[in-house]
């Protein structure tokens, strides 16, 4: 790639397992294809910046470190806990039960379970995490109610935190211009409830922390991008807030397509299926575009794509997402 460009990515690539340090143990192993298809992804893609959506958090970084290692590229690597599997003691998802994978912070049989990771060519700043922020003090956020009570209780909602996995603000070092700001996080699935919407209602305000946070705050040289789990057209959830932020006037949306993407399309398909980045069975939900990179006006952007080849893949449901932009 030529030096006056970089290529940023995210993959929702399935490095998560049943437990803490078993994906550590399959990546030493060796022996896992799914982990070695992934790695091919990646490696025939080439981010310089990849973002890693569904990825198991360990203290020590050393599922990161080894993973890393596995693709010889990236010398800069970081994760935050995230709020997957962290517990809270509390019914979260008014089942009458404590202790669920539901009733974590966000959705998780284990603390750390799906997190976020980032690998990156170029050194990495520190962090700004807005992960601990309370849902109900997000600006115009909308609580899930039931009967015209809070839900699932009003202690429940005194602790919850917005993010289902992170938010975080991550400040890239550029060798040839200002750092680039990294704006990273991973949506729950507006699915998987009940009558109070309460996962709906969530993911569609882990969106409006970036509109407020658009809002409020004077960022250059950034790029929004993650899994934000939300199609602008098909699909559950609140597809107009998702194609109104895609609208936003402080970004761009590069549109990135696939062949393979277009050659899977859903029959009763209405947005354009060359831009879904997500292949699940069936029509419910369908193929759908839910991983994102979303750049400023800042930047120049020279190419995009998904990956997504016709035919059988390993490497999970989800497809990395890429697009190159000019220093």
């Amino acid at each position: 790639m030529a030096a006056e460009t970089l290529r940023i990515a995210t993959f929702a690539a399935p490095l998560s397992r049943d437990g803490p340090g078993l994906l550590l143990r399959d990546i030493r192993r060796g022996e896992d294809p799914q982990i070695t298809a992934i790695t091919d992804v990646i490696t025939c893609t080439n981010p310089d910046i990849l973002l890693l959506t569904d990825f198991d958090y360990d203290l020590d970084g050393l599922a990161l470190g080894a993973f890393a290692d596995l693709l010889e590229t990236y010398p800069h690597s970081f994760a935050a806990r995230p709020n997957t599997g962290l517990e809270t003691g509390l019914d979260m998802d008014g089942n009458g039960y404590t202790g669920d994978a539901r009733d974590a912070q966000g959705y998780g049989c284990f603390s750390g379970d799906g997190g976020m990771a980032i690998l990156s060519l170029y050194p990495i700043g520190k962090l700004r995490d807005l992960s601990a922020i309370l849902w109900k003090d997000v600006d115009d956020a909308t609580l899930p109610t039931l009967n015209g009570t809070l839900f699932p209780s009003e202690e429940a909602i005194a602790i919850q935190r917005l993010s289902a996995t992170g938010h975080w603000i991550v400040p890239i070092s550029m060798p040839n211009g200002p750092p680039l700001t990294l704006m990273a996080w991973s949506a729950t699935p507006p699915v998987f409830d009940g009558p109070e919407d309460r996962n709906g209602l969530r993911n569609r305000d882990e969106l409006r922390l970036w509109e407020n946070i658009l809002r409020d705050e004077n960022l250059s040289h950034f790029v929004i991008l993650g899994n934000a789990n939300l199609d602008p057209v098909d699909g559950q959830g609140n597809s107009a807030a998702m194609a109104a932020f895609l609208n936003h006037p402080l970004i761009q949306d590069p549109k990135p397509q696939s062949d393979g993407a277009a050659a899977s399309a859903n029959p009763s398909h209405q947005g354009n299926p060359a831009t879904d980045t997500a292949d699940w069975d069936g029509d419910v939900p369908g193929n759908l575009r839910v991983s994102y990179v979303l750049p400023n006006r800042d930047w120049q952007v020279l190419g995009a794509g998904t990956f997504w080849p016709i035919g059988e893949t390993l490497a999970g449901p989800h497809h990395l997402v890429w697009v190159d932009l000019q220093f």
